[in-house]
């Protein structure tokens, strides 16, 4: 992937408010590990997220309530597109905004960057995910079929073109 230009000056212009995103890194691996576990069936290791974790393409989001980690979302971003990996939050959170305002976030800077164009994948049974991100305005372009390896479920693929609407508010 190319090297993205401006990700981290975009970053430095974000005001930081309690229960804002903020950027994550490796002192953050227990706690990304733990609510792995809690939120998904085939979690991220430790390993995984010390392999990726610094390096230019990938980035990483999070939002605490006091010092625990209760969201945080995951993704790759080059000079003209990203792709989000994952967006979790905590059960005991959900229903609460935080996701909503992780993907805000994200979207904001990517639009900032000048990237054009957004991708994810989704669990056919995650109504409520593909609920947020259609809100966004994510729209359906394809499946993956037999996707997940825990049990070979469906991905909907998600895009979004991130030049259509830019005085959106997300």
């Amino acid at each position: 992937m190319p090297r993205v230009s401006g990700w981290s000056e975009a970053k430095q212009c974000m005001p930081v408010a309690a229960g804002m995103p903020v950027e994550l890194g490796k002192c953050d691996i227990p706690a990304l590990v733990e609510l792995e576990r809690l939120c998904f069936s085939v979690p991220w290791s430790a390993k995984q997220y010390e392999t990726v974790i610094g390096n230019e393409p990938f980035h990483l989001f999070g939002i605490r309530e006091g010092q625990e980690l209760v969201g945080y979302l995951t993704l790759f971003a080059s000079a003209w597109e990203m792709e989000i990996l994952n967006i979790a939050v905590h059960p005991s959170w959900r229903r609460q905004g935080y996701g909503q305002r992780m993907l805000s976030h994200v979207l904001h800077l990517c639009r900032k960057m000048g990237i054009k164009r957004g991708y994810l994948e989704v669990r056919r049974s995650n109504i409520p995910a593909q609920s947020l991100y259609t809100a966004f305005g994510f729209e359906e372009v394809g499946v993956r079929r037999r996707y997940y390896p825990d049990n070979r479920e469906d991905a909907i693929i998600m895009r979004l073109d991130l030049e259509t609407d830019p005085s959106r508010t997300d």
